[in-house]
């Protein structure tokens, strides 16, 4: 009795002891930020980031060593690889300019550009301000551009070099880039009407917004209109008087929105040819912005300069119209339309359509069969000759066509049976469909680069677990040379550990979601950890970005570091699946892939005894931070914590093309209510339990932050406790107090989750440097701070 009294009184000592709360200490977080991507990246070494082929056949990287970096140049022929330039000299050489104000380090060179002209190579960078060009001769002589006093307009420029095309006063303007003599185009701008303007939504830029014909002899681009279009204010946080901020800023179910009007300009004649076609919708055919990535994808000259094939979209992204015009008269004929139930898309970040007038053909990409198909149709009939790709799996992006051979070359997803539907890979196929062979057969992630004669391409291998191999291979996709191998063994002595890729049923119980999971780099199956979901619910993209090698992301790794298990899952409703795996949500954004979520985390739960299904946390931004508020509204006794960043919590509020595509337009109910209102994450506020932290940049000009406030008024009024953070004279991302928020973000799930106690005001490393290391370091893929 005596021994069974003690065993009973030792097991309970133990369980005491293991309920105490930990206190976490300063060394517990700096374990933490050791996995930040400014202290991994430089970890990991020989990556090939953004190979950039010469017009000889030749390309070139930066490499980055044990001791500092190399710009490399490849020479796939000759099957060389060596330093572009003798990196000393040209340090001496920038350093001879002095417009540092130290010795300019050779391993440590300023980015640059290589430039081929001729046979000459040269480089441009920017040092102390100043723009620089440095021949690469056997002497290295640099030359500093002299800037006028006034700064610049951003140009776009000519095909041939010889011309610049930039916006002044609502105008256009042609810089001559030999002589800087300006030109200038049109005179009928104005405020609010200006010509090739990138002023809609939460994407503003200086830079115009346009295409060149091939000869460079005409532009093609839009009045774009914005006179009836409705504002968004914001103020600095400031001592006296704040300055007030006015965006032309157009929300859904406005009655006016922003419109083009198309034009196409005669550069030497100075005159404009109005498009003889009503204005057009301020809208893209992949994104929510009339251009993406600043590049107007939805307009394709003729290799003659004498047409002009284009794109139109319905304001609610549901048809496209496929026209072409002719440039001298501004007569417009449409060729065809689609029209979608839900909303037709062109393609993965960049469009699949291609205008072949020299074969009489248009190139068109469509998910009507549920997958991304490519098509081929007769151009002046508009009828169609014959369905090109077939099959599972999705056509992502048409890299080249080949029209001389009719071949196309692309990426694809999904194609290959038992591998990961989220790798690309890389295929080529003949215009009737025939011969579709895969050039890349690893079961891995391909990203993949192609010359500038389209005969060979720069293959980079890597998955979340396998480091980068790259490649050279030919167009049949023979390896013709290796050219790195991306070294992670610094990374792996750190202690870093390669996120679990994980494989769980959606919310039916049938539909196979893929994710990954982040384990402690001290990681015990003796203990029971509490789980933290990273969501993005789409629909444009999904919660774990790029299946290509990354030595972080974002702070999941840190996150799991503190004693938690991280997750992420592409639920349903998120790209690169099946079109109805895309629509899964359509119409109702409060779901949010939520449902998803819940069904993965309890299967997690069930195959790992090490998960505690108690203690489930949840975070995202944007439109994360949406959904992070929704889970904790509409799943309250599941999720226990949620920290909601910047979020979109009703999408009336937000730009008008993102919802209106992924919602349909507003419909206005005779009582008042709309199709929109059970989005709107303050109808649901009085249902939170758990603890949940708001943060908002009160000079977000991307979401609102009047969404962050009408959902802070709905708790008040439902007396809720929560947490809020508006964070001063910042932007979406947050900018110089991101650090400070993945501090405070690591603090909440450490006390409320967890149950501990976290160290007094942690330091995180300053926002300066950690700016300099991400400009230095390779992209953070699939991490886009931009969209909702």
């Amino acid at each position: 009795m005596f021994v069974r009294k003690l065993l009973c009184l030792s097991l309970f000592t133990v369980a005491l002891h293991a309920q105490q709360p930990r206190v976490y200490t300063a060394a517990d977080y700096a374990q933490a930020e050791k996995f930040m991507s400014y202290n991994t990246d430089k970890l990991v070494l020989h990556s090939v980031d953004k190979p950039a082929w010469l017009a000889d056949g030749r390309f070139w990287y930066r490499d980055q060593g044990a001791d500092g970096f190399t710009y490399l140049l490849v020479d796939p022929a000759k099957k060389t690889k060596a330093p572009a330039f003798d990196h000393a000299k040209l340090a001496a050489a920038l350093t001879s300019l002095r417009l540092a104000k130290k010795e300019v380090d050779p391993k440590q060179l300023p980015a640059l550009q290589l430039a081929l002209k001729g046979d000459a190579l040269s480089v441009k960078l920017s040092l102390g301000g100043k723009p620089v060009t440095c021949a690469l001769a056997d002497a290295i002589a640099c030359i500093v551009a002299n800037p006028p006093d006034k700064k610049l307009e951003p140009g776009v420029a000519s095909p041939d070099g010889r011309r610049s095309a930039f916006i002044r006063d609502w105008n256009l303007w042609v810089r001559d880039t030999a002589t800087g003599a300006e030109t200038q185009l049109t005179r009928d701008g104005m405020k609010d009407y200006g010509y090739a303007t990138d002023n809609a939504g939460w994407s503003h830029s200086d830079r115009a917004i346009l295409v060149w014909s091939p000869d460079s002899k005409q532009i093609a681009t839009f009045q774009q209109d914005q006179r009836k279009t409705g504002e968004l204010y914001l103020t600095n946080t400031t001592n006296g008087h704040p300055t007030l901020t006015t965006l032309k800023y157009p929300l859904v179910g406005d009655e006016n929105v922003t419109m083009i009007e198309r034009v196409v300009i005669d550069v030497d004649a100075k005159r404009t040819v109005r498009l003889k076609m009503p204005p057009d919708q301020h809208r893209s055919t992949i994104c929510d912005d009339v251009a993406c990535r600043g590049v107007w994808d939805d307009v394709q000259w003729s290799a003659d300069s004498r047409t002009l094939g284009f794109v139109s979209s319905s304001r609610d992204h549901k048809q496209a119209w496929m026209r072409v015009a002719d440039v001298k008269s501004g007569a417009v004929r449409e060729v065809m339309n689609e029209v979608a139930p839900k909303f037709f898309e062109s393609g993965d970040n960049k469009v699949n359509w291609r205008y072949l007038p020299a074969s009489n053909e248009l190139l068109w990409f469509s998910e009507r069969d549920d997958w991304g198909q490519l098509y081929l149709y007769d151009l002046t009939t508009g009828k169609l000759k014959n369905q090109i790709t077939a099959g599972e799996g999705n056509v992502t992006q048409v890299l080249s066509v080949d029209e001389k051979n009719r071949v196309i070359y692309f990426l694809a997803v999904g194609k290959v049976p038992s591998v990961d539907p989220y790798f690309e890979m890389f295929y080529r196929v003949d215009f009737d469909g025939r011969n579709q062979k895969l050039l890349t057969p690893e079961p891995v992630n391909h990203q993949v680069t192609l010359n500038v004669a389209k005969s060979q391409f720069v293959d980079v291998l890597s998955s979340p677990t396998q480091p980068q191999e790259t490649v050279v291979r030919d167009m049949t996709g023979e390896v013709l040379m290796a050219v790195a191998h991306q070294d992670i063994a610094r990374l792996k002595a750190s202690g870093w550990t390669a996120p679990v890729p994980i494989e769980v049923k959606g919310r039916d119980g049938l539909t196979d979601l893929y994710g990954m999971l982040f384990k402690p780099s001290n990681f015990s199956t003796d203990k029971v950890y509490p789980i933290v979901d990273v969501v993005y619910p789409g629909p444009q993209t999904g919660s774990c970005g790029t299946r290509q090698f990354m030595a972080a992301h974002r702070d999941s790794q840190s996150l799991a570091e503190l004693g938690f298990i991280v997750v992420c899952i592409d639920g349903m409703g998120t790209p690169n699946r099946s079109k109805s795996f895309h629509e899964a949500y359509y119409g109702n954004l409060g779901d949010n892939t939520i449902p998803d979520q819940v069904a993965g985390i309890r299967q997690l739960a069930e195959r790992y005894p090490w998960i505690d299904i108690d203690r489930v946390g949840i975070w995202g931004h944007s439109g994360g931070g949406n959904a992070t508020a929704a889970a904790m509204f509409h799943y309250p006794d599941f999720f226990k914590v949620g920290i909601a960043e910047s979020g979109n919590h009703d999408n009336r509020d937000y730009e008008d093309d993102w919802a209106e595509k992924w919602a349909g337009l507003v419909v206005k109910n005779a009582d008042g209510t709309s199709n929109y209102d059970s989005q709107a994450n303050q109808n649901s506020a009085q249902n939170l339990k758990g603890h949940l932290l708001l943060a908002h940049g009160t000079l977000d000009d991307n979401v609102p932050p009047s969404n962050t406030l009408l959902l802070v008024d709905a708790l008040i009024k439902a007396n809720k406790d929560f947490d809020l953070i508006m964070i001063p004279n910042v932007r979406h991302a947050y900018g110089p107090a991101s650090q400070y928020m993945t501090r405070r973000r690591w603090d909440y799930f450490v006390r409320y989750l967890a149950g501990g106690t976290p160290p007094v005001e942690y330091k995180m490393t300053e926002f300066d440097p950690v700016a300099a290391a991400a400009a230095a370091g390779p992209d953070d893929a699939g991490e886009d701070d931009m969209q909702p």
